[in-house]
């Protein structure tokens, strides 16, 4: 070979058919894996720390929620503002004791009665379109104190709550508010609260 000549370079080998191509390394799957997994605990834990489930357990709150439904509670919300009159309350009054599930009537400061089949609220009955039958019981006028609510069941008649057993209810025992009934299908839906205020304006 002359000293002007240049050395031939061989072509590049292209791989035969069907012949097996490089996979993505196990280093690159096991990453993928890890980080699913990883998310899926992240979405798991926030969805558990920002909602709680509930199983209606009686007829305490008949003809609204019922017994054996389940409820999607929304924890963050009284973190922002302190529940309303009409909203529905999910709360534990001793850690790792029986939940309940009320409606807030009272809260702090008002003064509340039952007497003549009606809830009195600071000398006003309220409209309560929500119960299937008006309270049979009387009560003697209670002031509600700083950080509390006073609940009642919809069931009036068949309720253990503040009228009663529970007293008043601590803003820091209350677990969320009810929001969504998941189970079973046919009784899938946003709880029902009411508002006292935009029923006044109407």
């Amino acid at each position: 070979m002359s000293d002007t000549q240049q050395p031939q370079l061989l072509p590049a080998m292209e791989p035969e058919a069907g012949q097996a191509q490089p996979s993505t390394s196990s280093s690159t799957l096991f990453r993928e894996i890890v980080e699913t997994l990883l998310l899926t605990v992240v979405i798991f834990v926030l969805v558990n720390t920002l909602t709680g489930r509930f199983r209606i357990d009686g007829s305490s709150m008949e003809p609204t929620l019922h017994d054996g439904e389940y409820v999607i509670v929304n924890r963050v919300l009284y973190r922002l503002h302190t529940p309303e009159r009409g909203d529905i309350v999910v709360f534990r009054l001793d850690a790792g004791g029986k939940e309940y599930i009320k409606r807030v009537i009272g809260l702090p400061g008002d003064v509340v009665e039952v007497r003549g089949g009606r809830v009195i609220v600071n000398g006003t009955p309220l409209a309560e379109p929500y119960l299937a039958q008006p309270p049979v019981y009387t009560m003697e006028p209670r002031k509600i104190g700083p950080h509390e609510c006073f609940v009642l069941g919809d069931n009036r008649n068949n309720s253990s709550d503040s009228h009663s057993s529970l007293g008043a209810i601590p803003f820091n025992a209350i677990d969320g508010k009810a929001w969504v009934t998941y189970w079973p299908p046919k009784d899938w839906g946003i709880v029902p609260h009411y508002s006292y205020a935009q029923a006044k304006s109407q």
